[in-house]
């Protein structure tokens, strides 16, 4: 099932649309973590502070939008209240553990050189993926009338993504041929996760 008829489909069902919002949202707060973990003891850059506090607060709306839906309906990220949640919460760390390796093995880096590596080239990544994402979503939104919008993470995540992109350069100068592995090895846990989330929608829907 391809990407939009999936969302089509899970907008349809409140309480299939309440556990996607949540799912985005777990992922939103995972990523702030990770960009949190990666901070260097003292040398943290104004960038990276802004970026953490965005990706809490794009968590903090999806959640808030849940509500618009039904309150009751996923108030914590316990496992039956995600969308494929064993896909979901591999997805990042999976990234995470597999980016690492690569750009150690290309880099030869010290433990902190490759968290800001990893902070670098994973968040670059998942900006790639925001701004193809967030962009379909709202586009059914817009079209069911729904009350529910993401149009200032869309705007958010364009920022981001320019703001990795100058870091990148200043990382080094030839980023992009590493970044093209990187969105590879992305884009191979992204279908997964979309597999695994459509295969839930098929059965929750039939059920």
């Amino acid at each position: 099932m391809e990407f939009y008829n999936l969302l089509e489909k899970i907008v349809q069902y409140n309480e299939i649309h309440a556990k996607w919002l949540n799912t985005l949202s777990f992922m939103e707060n995972a990523g702030a973590r990770k960009i949190s973990a990666c901070e260097h003891s003292t040398k943290v850059s104004l960038i990276q502070l802004k970026h953490a506090a965005e990706e809490h607060r794009h968590a903090y709306y999806l959640k808030k939008q849940i509500g618009k839906i039904d309150p009751e309906l996923c108030t914590t990220y316990e496992k039956n209240k995600l969308l494929a949640s064993t896909a979901t919460r591999q997805y990042l760390h999976s990234l995470d553990i597999k980016s690492c390796k690569y750009l150690q093995q290309v880099f030869q880096l010290t433990k902190e050189e490759l968290k800001y590596a990893a902070y670098l080239f994973v968040t670059y990544a998942i900006e790639v993926r925001a701004d193809e994402l967030y962009p379909v979503y709202q586009e059914i939104l817009t079209k069911t009338s729904s009350k529910i919008m993401v149009k200032s993470i869309i705007l958010e995540e364009e920022g981001h993504l320019e703001e990795m992109i100058n870091q990148l350069n200043e990382f080094s100068e030839d980023w992009k041929k590493h970044a093209e592995i990187i969105l590879n090895i992305e884009k191979e846990l992204h279908d997964q996760w979309i597999k695994a989330i459509a295969q839930e929608v098929l059965e929750l829907n039939y059920a």
